[in-house]
């Protein structure tokens, strides 16, 4: 009997039972058009299943797939599909080509000025300076151009070979990235056709020397992969730092390379913005989505809430300042033309001939733009009203304290019952209807054009920006968008020092509470795929929350459910249900001062009895903390896990470390001294990173126990407006918003411990609303096997007694 064609294509020499049960059924329903729902636990080989079903189809010749596009929202996980398609590649029949793939990155990440932060680019502007050179550069070459893109690229090299030619060292002076050299120095180049006016142009050579490699040119019917300098159907995965090192040592442009070959390989790896993202659709990855695509969503408890932001929108107080000033810089000319008036100092960056001419050219009348300023003028000093309003309402003396104020939310109805928002009232009663609402979108769309045709230079503007999210803020409606003020905290000394504006950036925000129909939609766009994670349960509630039951219900798309539970040795581990004291605000208080936590920890017991939920939570981690080993301890809130560190600093011998909220570069550091050495204690949040895609393999971790049901603060007026949301398209907005993406959270944190058949560890939940049935009982939400024992607080140490030895063997140094 000959076995399945996948089997050539999987990376390894045997598959678990569980991934032939996931890549036929993937492959079966994905040919059916549907989707291939896979709640596997760690060690199923989830990203091998997804990779070899969906090469499997693409290799395929009768099949309609041509590709594989993976989504991930956690870097580490982008990184394994990688290194599992490198896998898939070394051990191909030796008669296969390699299995092209590519893994998407921003501009600011390929960008070789950007990289090495030369030629005045940096990650604030690489965007705009790269639109603009772009424009330059095509300006100069195309039809009616000065010169050809050969020759700018030549000039740009020319450079490099005068230093050499003079006899000075030229090494200095080429821009390196990615460890190669390129052609071009480290300043921008420019171009002066010699000319009396003496104009020298700004151009990139990188996107030059891209634009001379096209077949006959950028808007030619050629192939744009031609334009590749190296075969990308046999170069086998690439990385972006082998896709910026393979473009530079050619000279060309990094990004353009990766857009050139977008749509030719076979995997594409990237993140959910790459799909969901309205704008990085628009822009870059809208030829990824079509029949033709299989898709494959990691991660996927994930997909909600990263969507529900994507598709959410809002603008802020200095975009509508930026948006007024653009306005004004076009009414301007012909405002003064028409008083016979001349702009001081030539400030005027428009005449009025042009504004007028790209008006005659749209649907967009003088009148409006006038109107439009008005608009956002009076919306910009209702905004700064209210923000006032509420600091001084709240924050009494907050002029004399900007440096003490917090991030806050500013709810512009009651979040629980749907209604028009304030600011659409406001509106209503200073005279603004439905045509300004309507109509700024498309003056903010004519402002830009002007002002980039004027100054000669594509920038990014603000107009447009509020054009979009005011027509949004129009035509949603309000039960599934909910709409307030954000104040985010930020510091300009610009702004007089009594301003709120010193110390905040606020924001008009436009919330997508139920993003079910989004991202169903979107699904429904691809041919089909696979979504997966370790914690997905219930698939009821997940197929509602992320809209497959649209593409099972309207599509008529088959989706299909598997799931898989751990299948290494059962005496590796000790998992746990604890019946301790619900870990809730009301039970706990707030955590006290670092004394009072000290003194918690001696087990005094005037403490005891003022306060017997943190002891039994002391008590438990301590028993858990001195194990063997790393133990990795998941509190509510960074405020917990501060109380946590300090109880367990002074009961525990081992090294105890705490977490704190933080850049990726501190918690990258705070990660290697955990794994570096003896056995230590890591103390975080559940809200944190460390907790979710994170590997902690081999000895790295020898327990995991999580504190309470790490539910949101369900007093944030965004939280109630969703659960108000969700109670009305899923009946229980609680059990949808809250209760079932907290136990997720916390099946990720546990699910750190046990990552291959050879690793040791205990698993603790710690809270009776895992261990008991009640009326806010969450253990319907755990796997349906058993796995996870209920245990009374004094049970928990003879458990962990169980597997003490083989914890010392495993662990211990």
């Amino acid at each position: 009997m000959t076995e399945p064609d996948w089997r050539s294509i999987f990376g390894h020499d045997e598959p678990y039972d569980e991934q032939v049960d996931g890549i036929e059924t993937a492959i079966e329903t994905a040919r059916e058009g549907g989707y291939t729902v896979v709640e596997g636990a760690c060690g199923t080989g989830k990203t091998m299943l997804a990779l070899t079903a969906g090469i499997d189809l693409v290799r395929d010749p009768d099949s309609d797939y041509e590709r594989v596009l993976v989504l991930t929202s956690v870097k580490q996980q982008l990184r394994q599909f990688e290194q599992d398609l490198e896998t898939i590649n070394e051990n191909l029949p030796e008669d296969w080509r390699p299995v092209s793939g590519l893994t998407l990155v921003g501009k600011a990440d390929v960008c070789p000025y950007n990289r090495e932060g030369t030629a005045g680019i940096d990650d604030g502007n690489v965007y705009d300076r790269c639109e603009t050179l772009r424009d330059r550069t095509r300006d100069l070459t195309g039809e009616g151009g000065e010169t050809t893109a050969k020759n700018l690229a030549a000039r740009a090299r020319s450079q490099q070979i005068g230093l050499a030619d003079s006899g000075r060292s030229s090494t200095a002076n080429y821009l390196e990235t990615a460890g190669e050299p390129t052609p071009y120095p480290r300043d921008m180049p420019e171009y002066d056709d010699g000319g009396a006016a003496g104009v020298a142009t700004e151009y990139c050579p990188f996107y030059a020397q891209y634009l001379e490699d096209l077949p006959e040119g950028e808007d030619a019917a050629g192939d744009p992969a031609e334009a590749v300098p190296y075969d990308f159907t046999t170069a086998g995965m690439i990385t972006p730092e082998e896709l910026v090192a393979r473009a530079a040592r050619n000279g060309t442009c990094p990004h353009s390379v990766m857009g050139a070959v977008l749509g030719q390989v076979e995997v594409v790896v990237g993140n959910y913005y790459h799909a969901f993202d309205p704008r990085t659709v628009g822009s870059f990855t809208g030829a990824l989505l079509e029949d033709s695509t299989f898709v494959v969503c990691d991660e996927a408890h994930m997909l909600e809430p990263r969507v529900r932001d994507l598709v959410s929108d809002g603008v802020a107080d200095r975009t509508l300042r930026d948006a007024e000033t653009e306005l004004s810089r076009v009414i301007q000319p012909v405002t003064f033309e028409r008083e016979g008036r001349r702009a001081e100092g030539g400030a005027q960056t428009a005449d009025a001939d042009l504004v007028r001419a790209e008006l005659n050219d749209s649907d967009v009348t003088y009148e409006e733009l006038n109107r439009t300023l008005e608009f956002v003028g009076d919306l910009r000093a209702e905004l700064d009203r209210r923000v006032t309003a509420h600091l001084d309402r709240n924050h009494r003396g907050w002029q004399s304290n900007l440096n003490d104020l917090d991030d806050e939310e500013i709810p512009l109805r009651d979040p629980a019952v749907p209604a028009d928002d304030e600011i659409t009232e406001w509106a209503r009663e200073a005279g603004y209807g439905d045509a300004e609402w309507v109509r700024v979108e498309a003056v903010g769309a004519v402002v830009a054009r002007i002002l980039n045709e004027a100054e000669d230079e594509e920038r990014t503007r603000a107009a447009p920006a509020v054009g979009r999210v005011l027509g949004e803020w129009y035509r949603r409606d309000h039960t599934d968008y909910f709409r307030e003020i954000e104040l985010e905290r930020t510091w300009d000394d610009t702004e007089p020092a009594d301003s709120w504006r010193r110390a905040y950036n606020a924001r008009l925000a436009l919330h997508n509470c139920v993003p079910s129909d989004a991202i169903g939609e979107r699904l429904a766009v691809f041919g089909g795929g696979v979504l997966m994670s370790a914690t997905l349960e219930p698939m009821d509630a997940f197929a509602e929350v992320t809209g497959l039951d649209y593409i099972d219900r309207e599509e008529d798309r088959p989706v299909v459910e598997r799931r898989y539970g751990l299948h290494f040795p059962d005496e590796n581990r000790e998992s746990f249900a604890v019946a301790a004291p619900k870990f809730t605000y009301d039970n706990r208080g707030r955590p006290g001062s670092e004394s009072e936590a000290r003194r918690a920890s001696s087990g005094a017991g005037d403490d005891r009895s003022r306060n017997p939920t943190r002891t039994h939570y002391a008590d438990a981690l301590t028993k858990i903390g001195r194990l063997p080993g790393n133990v990795l301890v998941g509190m509510p809130s960074y405020a917990e896990a501060e109380w946590a560190a300090g109880v367990l600093e002074d009961r525990l011998a081992k090294p105890v470390l705490l977490d704190a909220s933080s850049d990726d570069e501190t918690t990258e550091s705070l990660k290697s001294d955990f794994f570096a050495g003896d056995g230590k204690v890591l103390v975080t949040s559940l809200r944190g990173t460390l907790t979710e895609g994170v590997d902690y393999s081999g000895d790295r971790l020898a327990a995991a126990v999580v504190c309470g049901v790490p539910i949101v603060n369900t007093s944030s007026p965004r939280t109630k407006a969703v659960r108000r949301a969700y109670d009305d398209a899923f009946g229980d907005g609680f059990e949808y918003a809250l209760t079932i993406p907290a136990v997720r959270k916390a099946r990720q944190a546990i699910g750190r411990v046990i990552r291959s058949p050879e690793d040791v560890g205990v698993r603790v939940l710690l809270d009776e609303r895992y261990a008991r049935e009640s009326w806010d009982s969450v253990r319907e939400y755990l796997p349906d096997d058993g796995e996870f024992q209920a245990v009374s607080p004094d049970m928990l140490e003879m458990g962990l007694d169980r597997i003490r030895p083989r914890l010392e063997s495993s662990h211990s140094s």
